[in-house]
Formats: C-alpha cells, structure tokens, sequence
C-alpha cells in the first residue's frame, strides 16, 4: 500500500445517532403544537420584559406580556448542554449524569420530552444552533428530526461552530409548515448571545458600544416567522410556547468574563415565559421555577401524566389557570417530587472542577436565600441584594447550617468525564470552553476555591482567544507561563501540549502531555492525546505502553481504546487494533469515527476492500464525515478515479476546513513518490479551494510545483 495512504483518517470527530422511540399513539389532531424555544447564554435582565431600558427585544417582550412571566427562574447549571438535559428530561444534572459540556453524554435510559410526545403521537423535530447540541452528546432520542448541521463555508481560523439564528429559525419553520395538520412538538435553540459576540448589522451599529446588546437584539429579530403567526393568529389557543435561557452571561460580575465557573445570578438566573392562552392567563410570577419544572409544565397543559422519576413540578396550578388535565401529573404517576425539598432550586457549577481542578460549586436557594457550597462558604439575601455584593456566611451561620443540610438532599454522585476526540474537543476549544478530564478529589482548601482563582480563569480563556485570533506563539507563550505558575493545573498542560503541537513542535506537546499524565495518571484525556502525539511522532510502543494499563481496565474509556488501536496497527498488530476497536464500537455502536478507525487499520494493513467498506459505513452513520471522505478520496486517486477524489474531498472540507491540510500533505507525498498525475489533481484543488489566510505558503508551494510541470 502507498506510505501516504497508511497517514490518512487519524484524528476524530464523534457524532453520536440517538435511537428513535418507534412506539406511538396518535394524537388527536385539535391537540396544541408546543414551540420550545432556547437562547443561550441569555441573561434575564437583558430582556425588556425584565427591566432592560434598551428595547433590544420588542418580540420576546410581546410574548411576555401575552404570557406568564416567571421572574425568579433558574437554571441547575451554568453550561449549555448539561442545561438543556435538564430542560429536556425535567432531571437534575446528578440525576441525568450530563455535568459538563465536555466528557459527558445524556444516557440512552433517561428519557426526556420529545420521547413523551412522540409516544404520545406528536412529529417532533429539533433546531439548534451551537455545536455544544450536536447529536453527538445524547439530545437527540426521540425527535423524528435533530437538525444540528452548522456551516458548510469554512471560517479562515477554526470551524464554524455556530448557525446564524435567522436560518435555524427558517429551517424550523418549513418542518412547522409540513406538518399536515398533525400536532407537531418543535424545539429551537438560538445561539447569538454566545460569546464572541459579533451582532449582524444593523445591530452591530446600533449597540456598538454593547456587542452583547447588539447579540440578543438579533435573537430577537430572528424570531418572527415562528412568534407572528401564533401572536397574530386565530389559533392562538392551539399553542404552547416556552422560551428561556439555557443559562446567563457574567460579563465581568463577580470577576468572571463568561460563563462556566460561577454560579451567581449574572449566569444562574434566566428569563421563563410560558405561553398558553386559555390555560394560563397573562400574569407576573414571582415564585420560585426551575428548568426542571419546563418539561412537566408543558406536559400537564397537555393533559399528559407526569413521568415517574422526573424531579421537576408543574406549576400551571400556581397561576390559578385551568390547565387541561389540572390535578393529573406528579400525584397520578408519581413524578416531580423530591419531599420537602421539592420547591428548593438546586445549582451546580463543576466546569472549574473537572477541567481546572478547583473546588467544585454546588448550592441551593430556599425562601429567598441562596447558599453556595464552597471552601469559602456564601450566603445572601436575593431579596435584598439581588447583584450579592455582600456575603452573609459569617454572621448568619444558623442560615447556613439550614441551608447546607437542605443541600445534603441533592447528592453530588461521584461523576466522571470520558475523553473527547480531537475533533469534538478542538470544536469546543474554538468555543472558548477548555476541558481538562479530572476526577473530583475527597477534599479541597481555600487555595482551591474559585473566587481565588478566577484571575487564573482568564488568562485561560485570554489563550483561547490568541489562539483562536492566529497568534499560536503568543498563545503557546502564556499557557506555558500558567503552567509554570500552576504546575499541578492539568488544563494548563493540555493547553501547553494543543499549541505546541500546533505550532510544529510535537516533541514539546509530548513532554506537556507527560506532566499532565504524571499528575494523574488517570486523566483519560491526557492518557488518549499523550498515545496520539507518540504515534504520530513515530513512537507508537511507547504510546503502547502508556496507553495498555488504562485500556486494560474495566471501564476503559473510548478514546483511550482509540489511541491504542491506532498505535498497535502503527506498529504492525493489525489484527490487535481490530479487537480494541471492536471493544469501543461495544462501548459506543453509533460513532461513525470508529468506523473511520477501522478503515484506517485495513488500509494500513493493505486490507483495501475491507477499508473502504468502513469508510462507507461510516458515510452511512454520517454523510458528512470528513475522514472518511479524505481517506476515499485517497484511495480513487490512488486507483486512477480523479473525479471521485475531488468529490470525495470537496465533501471533506466542507465540514472541515482544516482537512485541506491532509490533500496538500497527499500531494506533496504523490509528488515525492513521482506519481507526477496524482500530485497535479491535489494541487490543483488545493490551489482552487484552500482559503490564502490559512494556507499562504503551502498554495505558493503547490503553484511552484505545478508551473514547473
């Protein structure tokens, strides 16, 4: 087989299939369609209808005044994902087991709200805009269609990781269009407030001063096709409507620029509105809600029973509104109690936790009060001191001591991260999120509280942001001066080792990899890059070494069986690797890469039917995957199929820019090995489609080739 064809499809992108519930009753077709709508990263008190002078949102701000305005809702957690499995499955984050943004997947078993409604013969289709939602992480289980497909047009420095609201929006709303007269449960996720916050124009002049204003008026302008015809309609009784925020934006409170170590009000509380003429009638609430309490809401104005199992109330009855089915719900089928702590808001933030190894956050708020669970205990009063500038702890212990054996009710369980690929984790990266894969310790001090550390936090994200803007060097520079300072910090090193191997230097992203590794063993995500860096460095029985105790463990992780099977078939033990990745296809039967990963193990083996037939399969899982396609592309133009190539890697690219590396590298290798018509047609299309701002100096070096041809 070619040397350069045993290089291909190393690397990973994993994108989970969610089984679709088949069992299905019919729904009459007079029964209410229910529009989920969440936008991320949406602070309540940037919206009009809770105060905002600014008037960026006149749509949502129409709705509310239509609806019930919830104004002290909360979220359970300060990170997309983990917030909408809970939205989703009316769970707590201990009870659905998704913790973080990274390393986590919503268990097939827990069953959430597009499982009822589709059971109880509702289309249900979701929408969503960030790829924290891809289908990858576990949302998808129930809904006939998850449209979580982002950008085809290639960004100059990292992926496209977001759909503009307006063309989510659109989607939505031809599926909506379809429906033929059959009850449909849609969900849509907006994504525009996120960080960086680039508004569209007009907004961008508008709030130039506030890009994040500017951000949120757009997900507001991009709501009218869904919001008009309900507002406006004659059927406004045959809708539901409930829009919130899966979490808030700190935008510098309390120290933090973002979102995802802290859990004050700035990130914790979200804007709820709930929409349902006829069963709720217009009103302002005040009393405590939750994310958990969306799902059971929904399904009692519905007329549907309460799950068993959910730890989210419904609280249509507190509006004094005749909900359909009002008095069925948590008493018939036993959902949505947690004993006397039902109506206590439980919160958690464990980002800083798993990828820093700080003190992990948890809280809860009862009666007004809100207590957070930290080496450094807080205690304040949201009545009083909505923005918390003064931590009660200290002079009211007996509040404390109450409150902290409220919590007692809320377990912690004992969570632990799997690894994400390359590709889902550089997604992530390029998101400004960082994962670091630790374990939670027995104990932590004050010098681990986070309030000591957010300075730390943001040189982090200050990396992401150099690294993100093409200044790898400087980005390289600061995360070695963190690691330097905080040697123990695991995230740190996985940062040093990311940019080092960016930047060329693979040998250094090995010894980053080892620090990080010395410091805990465990660490399946360092243990999966050290085994990928040494393969790649021409080391694969090293990678062996290192990778064969975890792999040798019960509950090995997937990725580490991943970076094992490709270091074993590097060094020649095709039929080894096979069996590894037979065990993680075990562990996890719908990730196309591992399809891809087999593919690359027969072609290296020269098992070249065998190869294509994984990658195909892989296109089967995923149309789209972009390994899959390079690796066939190399395989037709290795078979004199040029035509088929371009396809194959036009495919390719259109998912992953950075992919254009990999047909430079096929050409440059064609050309070397003097396969002079294989070398031009990769040329050539590098040439053409390869974006100058990336990849300046290898275009200047495929023209040269091909001028002298």
């Amino acid at each position: 087989m070619p040397g350069w064809t045993s290089a291909l499809a190393v690397g990973a992108v994993l994108i989970m299939s969610c089984a679709r519930t088949d069992r299905r009753e019919t729904a009459p077709s007079a029964a209410p369609n229910v529009l989920l709508i969440t936008i991320d990263t949406l602070r309540a008190d940037a919206l009009g209808a809770y105060g905002h002078g600014g008037g960026p949102t006149p749509l949502i701000d129409r709705l509310a005044r239509d609806g019930v305005r919830f104004d002290a809702a909360h979220a359970q957690t300060v990170l997309t994902l983990p917030s909408h499995a809970g939205i989703l499955s009316a769970r707590y984050p201990f009870s659905h087991g998704v913790r973080d943004n990274a390393g986590f997947r919503l268990p097939s078993t827990v069953e959430t709200l597009p499982v009822w409604l589709h059971a109880a013969g509702y289309r249900t289709g979701a929408f969503v805009s960030g790829f924290p939602l891809d289908e990858r992480f576990g949302l998808a289980r129930g809904f006939d269609v998850y449209d979580d497909r982002l950008s085809d047009t290639p960004r100059p420095a990292f992926l496209e990781q977001e759909r503009a609201g307006v063309d989510t929006v659109a989607r939505a709303r031809a599926w909506l269009d379809a429906a033929n007269g059959r009850p449909s449960f849609c969900w849509v996720h907006l994504y525009e407030p996120h960080f960086p916050y680039t508004p569209p124009e007009p907004y961008a002049s508008r709030f130039a001063n506030d890009p994040y204003e500017g951000e949120v008026a757009a997900a507001d302008a991009a709501l009218p096709p869904l919001l008009e015809p309900i507002l406006t309609g004659r059927d406004r009784s045959r809708w539901i409507v409930a829009l919130t925020g899966d979490h808030g934006e700190a935008l510098g409170d309390h120290g933090e620029a973002t979102h995802g170590i802290f859990a004050y009000e700035s990130t914790l509380r979200v804007p709820l509105i709930v929409y349902a003429p006829g069963s709720m009638p217009v009103a302002v609430r005040q009393d405590a809600v939750r994310h958990v309490d969306i799902a059971p809401t929904i399904l009692e104005l519905l007329g549907l029973p309460l799950p068993p199992g959910i730890e989210g109330r419904s609280v249509v009855r507190e509006a004094g509104g005749g909900a359909r089915g009002a008095g069925r719900g948590a008493r018939e089928a036993g959902g949505g109690t947690r004993g006397e702590n039902a109506e206590d808001t439980y919160f958690e933030a464990l980002s800083g936790a798993f990828n820093r190894g700080w003190a992990p956050l948890r809280g809860v708020i009862h009666g007004g009060l809100k207590y957070i669970d930290l080496p450094i205990p807080e205690l304040y009063d949201l009545t009083n001191d909505p923005h918390e500038a003064r931590n009660l702890a200290t002079e009211r212990r007996a509040d404390v001591d109450a409150l902290k054996k409220r919590l007692q009710a809320f377990p912690m369980g004992a969570p632990k991260p799997r690894a994400e690929s390359a590709g889902a984790d550089a997604r992530l990266r390029s998101l400004g999120y960082v994962s670091g894969g630790s374990l939670l310790r027995a104990s932590y001090t004050e010098a681990d509280d986070p309030k000591r550390l957010i300075d730390v936090d943001r040189e982090l994200q200050g990396v992401i942001a150099k690294s993100l803007a093409g200044d790898t060097r400087g980005a390289l520079a600061d995360a070695r001066a963190i690691a330097a300072r905080h040697p123990k910090m695991i995230v740190a090193w996985l940062q040093v080792a990311h940019l080092a191997r960016q930047a060329g230097d693979l040998d250094d992203g090995i010894t980053a990899l080892q620090r990080a590794f010395l410091i805990d063993g465990s660490n399946v995500l360092a243990a999966a890059q050290l085994g990928a860096y040494l393969t790649q460095a021409g080391r694969p029985m090293d990678a062996v070494a290192a990778l064969t105790p975890l792999a040798q463990q019960e509950d090995a992780d997937v990725e580490v069986l991943r970076a094992l099977a490709l270091a074993e078939a590097r060094a020649g033990a095709a039929d080894r690797a096979i069996r590894l990745l037979d065990r993680a296809r075990a562990l996890d039967p719908n990730e196309p890469q591992l399809l891809v990963d087999q593919g690359t193990v027969d072609l290296m083996a020269n098992r070249r039917d065998a190869a294509k037939a994984a990658f195909e399969q892989a296109l089967q899982r995923d149309a789209a995957q972009p390994r899959a396609h390079i690796s066939l592309g190399a395989m037709a133009l290795d078979e004199g199929r040029d035509g088929d190539a371009v396809g194959h890697w036009r495919a390719a690219v259109a998912r992953d820019s950075s992919e254009f590396g990999r047909i430079f590298a096929l050409g440059a290798a064609s050309a070397q090995r003097g396969r002079s018509g294989a070398a031009r047609t990769a040329f050539d299309f590098f040439v053409a489609s390869a974006p100058p701002a990336e990849y300046g100096p290898q275009i200047a070096q495929a023209r040269a080739w091909l001028a002298g041809r």
